[in-house]
């Protein structure tokens, strides 16, 4: 049943699945510092005082004997946060996406003629050696 177990983690790559989603988990926790501990105090700079999040609009509302007012809303305050919460870290996920992954390769300058095989620039029409069409 071992031997069962780790052919099954070599040849369906679920450890490489399992590395990645540990590897996603830590990543989203580093980002969510970030975010949360360097980008956002600049933008609350910018935003509004006060508790913005929590504004919202009273649909119905009632109160009881303890003076709590209760009723049905629209937080359309935690949905801007939310919002703006997500456009950070999907700017934020981006930005280290693009600084870790490799760079493409600038695309070849030349390409092969498909009779001879000889390198020809990319613009060619003619093939210089056989003189076929490309």
């Amino acid at each position: 049943m071992v031997k069962d177990f780790v052919a099954f983690l070599t040849k369906t790559n679920a450890l490489a699945l399992a590395i990645g989603v540990i590897i996603g988990a830590a990543t989203g926790k580093v980002v969510s510092a970030l975010v949360d501990d360097l980008i956002m105090p600049l933008v609350g700079l910018i935003m509004p005082k006060g508790d913005w999040r929590e504004a919202q609009i009273m649909l119905n509302s009632t109160t009881d004997a303890a003076g709590h007012v209760t009723g049905c809303a629209i937080k359309y305050g935690h949905l801007i946060g939310s919002f703006i919460d997500f456009v950070i870290i999907a700017f934020v996920v981006y930005m280290i996406t693009k600084g870790l992954l490799p760079k493409e390769p600038p695309p070849p300058a030349t390409k092969a003629c498909p009779e001879c095989l000889e390198n020809l620039p990319v613009a060619a029409r003619k093939c210089k050696a056989c003189g076929s069409a490309v």
